[in-house]
Order: structure tokens, then sequence, then C-alpha cells
């Protein structure tokens, strides 16, 4: 049997330990979120210890994600009747900017089941659709015309995956753009800047109170 939670009880968390919010850099956009970190993740310590699930980056509105969406709603020619993978979602911030923005069709990639209940609650919140896809994405074709990855290069494990995925799909002529405030795993060659943002931040999650974060479309090296 799983140990991960039933949808219910993810849905339940979320709710008792957030509040709706709007990103400040997207304020047409609603999210629950955690008004303060530690809090957040000392409630999580016990249900992490049975389910093993990652810690819950998914109740904060991380630079590169509201940069990405900050960006797709001021661009929305860049995924107007397309086919778009978020991939990372995390809160599903970029997801929903994409289906404002007039995606004809969103999924949110996301591992995390307590991402999975978040990106639900907060679609119904912003009256969008967006599918979910709770499988690990990374090495499947897919046939989507933009791939968004929102401030996912901070670890190498990840990256390495990631990255050389990412290329293969542009290769075969897919727009891919990632939101990134300038993470350590950020790959080196084949990135062209589109535009750039200051992104408030809190120091609770950040150094500093401002992110300088870029939208950077990846090629194939």
């Amino acid at each position: 049997m799983s140990s991960d939670p039933p949808g219910t009880e993810a849905a339940a968390f979320v709710r008792v330990n957030t509040a709706i919010e709007t990103p400040s850099l997207v304020p047409e956009i609603k999210l629950h979120l955690a008004s303060a970190v530690t809090p957040l993740w000392h409630a999580t310590e016990a249900i992490l210890a049975q389910t093993q699930l990652p810690p819950p980056y998914w109740a904060f509105a991380w630079p590169g994600g509201q940069a990405l969406a900050r960006h797709l709603l001021d661009h929305p020619e860049l995924v107007a009747g397309k086919t778009v993978l978020d991939f990372g979602a995390g809160s599903g911030i970029v997801s929903i900017a994409a289906k404002k923005a007039a995606a004809s069709r969103i999924v949110a990639a996301e591992i995390d089941r307590f991402a999975v209940a978040a990106i639900s609650l907060n679609a119904a919140l912003n009256d969008v659709a967006v599918d979910i896809e709770s499988a690990d994405a990374i090495g499947s074709a897919g046939d989507w015309d933009v791939i968004l990855v929102g401030d996912m290069c901070y670890e190498r494990p990840l990256a390495d995956r990631l990255v050389p995925w990412l290329r293969g799909l542009a290769a075969r002529g897919a727009i891919v753009l990632l939101g990134d405030p300038g993470r350590a795993y950020l790959p080196e060659e084949g990135l062209s800047e589109i535009a750039r943002y200051a992104v408030p931040t809190s120091l609770d999650l950040e150094d500093r109170t401002i992110r300088e974060t870029a939208i950077w479309r990846l090629g194939t090296g």
C-alpha cells in the first residue's frame, strides 16, 4: 500500500497551513501560500517522516516561477493556442499564468502529492483548467509546443537529469523557457536571455529582498 496521503488529506493540509494571497510580481493570480517558512516546515516534518515526501516548496512563490508567470501574462503569444508543459509546477503559478494566456492545454508535471493538491486548489481559485501529471516526466517524449521550467536548477542531481532532456525537446522543435534567479546549476551554454525581472523575495527564503531573475530560452547546446 502506498504511504502517500490520500488526496483529500493533502488538500486539507494545504488549506490549514496556507492563506490565500497574491504573489508580489503577479497580483492577477491567487494562490494558497504559507505566510511563514518555519511553521509550515515544522508542521510537515511528522508527515515527511511517514511519507518521505519532499519539503513544501509548493507553498511559496519562488522568484523563477513568478518571473516566468509575469512574462507569460505580458506576452501571451508565447503560449496562446499551444500545448504547454510546466515542469516541477510547485504551486501551479506558471501553469495558471499559461492558461490565463490562452494556452490550449497545460500539463503541470509535479511528483509531490501535496503540490498536486495545491495545484488543484490554486487552479480552482483562478477558474482555470490544468491537467496534472504526477509521474516523473523526465525522459518522456511528449508532444508539447512549449516547456516551462521555473526555478528548478537548484541541485546538481536534478539538473543533470533535467537539462539534457530539455535540450532534446528543444532539438525536436519545442520552445523551452526557464525562469531562474541565478541558481547554482543553471546550464552555462545554450541559453538566450529574453527578459529580466526584479522579484521581491522574503529573507526567510532567500539571502536578499530582491532577486534579479532572468527568463532564458534553452537551445540544444
